[in-house]
């Protein structure tokens, strides 16, 4: 599976952000996909996910606030991000496979990930 992320920057709190991965080596439609995030000096953790009907499940620390969405005639999935914390800052990075991996981050192969940086 290739992931290519995009879409971070710089963005003042209270500020939105929207990511884009897109997948390819994989059959999109059939798998669920899933947003992560590793902060410096912490391990990569859950941020939201998406089951290949649709459903949708979010962290505690996002859910409100971030919106996952999936263009399955795209290989494309997003991430709309709004009022932005500077706690959201990290690397973000997103994957597609079965729901139990998505859920579990148990993923061996990851994408370059995408930098968003919120100041205060």
């Amino acid at each position: 599976v290739q992931l290519v992320e995009s879409g971070g920057g710089l963005v003042q709190a209270g500020g939105s952000l929207r990511l884009s991965c897109v997948a390819s080596g994989i059959t999109f439609s059939r798998n669920a996909v899933g947003w992560y995030r590793q902060a410096p000096g912490k391990q990569r953790e859950f941020v939201a996910g998406a089951t290949a009907v649709g459903s949708t499940t979010y962290a505690v620390s996002v859910k409100g606030r971030f919106t996952i969405s999936r263009d399955n005639a795209k290989n494309t999935l997003n991430l709309q991000m709004s009022s932005l914390q500077p706690e959201d800052t990290a690397v973000y990075y997103c994957n597609v496979g079965a729901w139990r991996d998505i859920i579990r981050s148990n993923f061996h192969s990851w994408g370059q990930g995408t930098l968003v940086t919120v100041s205060s």
